[in-house]
């Protein structure tokens, strides 16, 4: 077994390389520094992801390994997540700004999705690996970062360089050498017309 994983995805119609290539690791290297330059470039794309009506509605936690921040989200890690997330470089929750002067902000969650995807695309661009998690306690998380009403956590992203696959459990490489698969784009589409 290789100690690096490349995983491209087999796709049925090409795509761009930078996107076949993307996969959610679940293995950090504990050791290594966050490249801090790909970080911010990955912020940054975060940043120009279209939203609607340019509202923005969306905010960033940004938690590098060893902070007060970082232990914080790892405590509301449920299951799983908590046995590998912490290995990462920084830990980001994307959250979603769902009302804003008492109005519904209709389009937030598809916005800070938005703003997520663009941040994964950049990060493995510039390098960086990426695991995006759902299993987590939200209101511990609004509690510990003391996010308002308006505010609701989306996912949470672990951050940093690809580890090596010989040092993490046995039931960690099958979960991470399973064959990449996804439902029939045919199975997707409701209408073709």
């Amino acid at each position: 077994m290789s100690a690096i994983l490349a995983r491209t995805a087999p796709t049925d119609s090409p795509i761009l390389d930078i996107l076949a290539e993307r996969w959610s690791t679940r293995i950090f290297d504990r050791e290594a520094p966050l490249d801090e330059t790909a970080f911010a470039s990955a912020l940054e794309a975060a940043r120009w992801a279209p939203t609607g009506a340019n509202t923005q509605p969306w905010r960033l936690i940004v938690a590098r390994r060893g902070s007060e921040a970082h232990a914080a989200i790892m405590a509301t890690l449920a299951g799983f997540n908590s046995a590998w997330a912490g290995d990462a470089a920084a830990l980001v929750v994307f959250v979603a700004e769902t009302t804003r002067d008492g109005q519904p902000m209709t389009w937030a969650l598809y916005d800070t999705g938005q703003v997520a995807a663009h941040f994964t695309v950049q990060a493995h661009a510039d390098g960086l690996s990426t695991h995006q998690m759902g299993g987590f306690d939200r209101a511990a998380i609004s509690e510990a970062f003391g996010l308002d009403d308006d505010f609701t956590p989306i996912t949470i992203m672990a951050v940093g360089e690809l580890g090596d696959i010989r040092t993490v459990s046995e039931e960690l490489q099958t979960r991470e050498t399973a064959p990449r698969t996804r439902r029939p784009i045919a199975e997707s589409i409701l209408v073709d017309a």
